[in-house]
């Protein structure tokens, strides 16, 4: 459906907020009629394994900001039990776009605040999550930002999945392959 422009605002028909511009390959809003990078878009829905797919393919491509939009939509789906351990998830990915642009600071506390919630569910997290290394993941990336390391960020690094694998899935891992 499309969005229309309210005070300056871009709105759904329903009225609600929304943000139709154009957007880099990090996330950051373009001006309207920029050629931007494919969304996830806004009302996109996810089954776990399915989000845990494409957020997968998002980040092997240093996509991370597309990797937080699709975690974030499986949080707002996931069953009471589980939606802590998605919102964490969420937050590590977009702690890692904040180190992605720049912000050393912002990045290490969204990662470290994710690596907590992700970290309480352990060893057992459900749908095949490795929480705990993704746990550690953030927490070492949130110390690199802090000790000021220079070093390219890898965010394929993040294995979202037990034993650090994730299926092959059709469609490439560039915003475009979202369905």
């Amino acid at each position: 459906m499309g969005a229309t422009q309210e005070g300056g605002r871009d709105r759904d028909p329903s009225g609600r907020a929304q943000n139709q511009r154009p957007r880099d390959r990090l996330g950051r809003p373009l001006p309207y009629g920029s050629p931007g990078v494919p969304r996830v878009p806004d009302d996109a829905v996810f089954t776990a394994q399915e989000g845990l797919d494409a957020a997968q393919r998002f980040l092997d491509d240093g996509y991370a900001f597309h990797a937080h939009e699709v975690l974030e939509a499986v949080w707002k789906s996931a069953p009471d039990e589980q939606r802590e351990l998605w919102r964490g998830l969420a937050q590590v990915a977009v702690g890692l776009t904040h180190a992605q642009r720049g912000n050393r600071v912002g990045g290490a506390r969204l990662l470290r605040r994710g690596a907590d919630r992700v970290e309480e569910y352990g060893p057992r997290a459900p749908e095949g999550v490795d929480a705990q290394g993704a746990a550690a993941f953030g927490r070492g990336v949130a110390d690199a930002l802090d000790r000021g390391d220079d070093a390219p960020l890898d965010t394929a690094g993040l294995r979202l999945r037990r034993g650090g694998t994730h299926p092959s899935v059709p469609g490439g891992g560039t915003p475009g392959g979202v369905r």
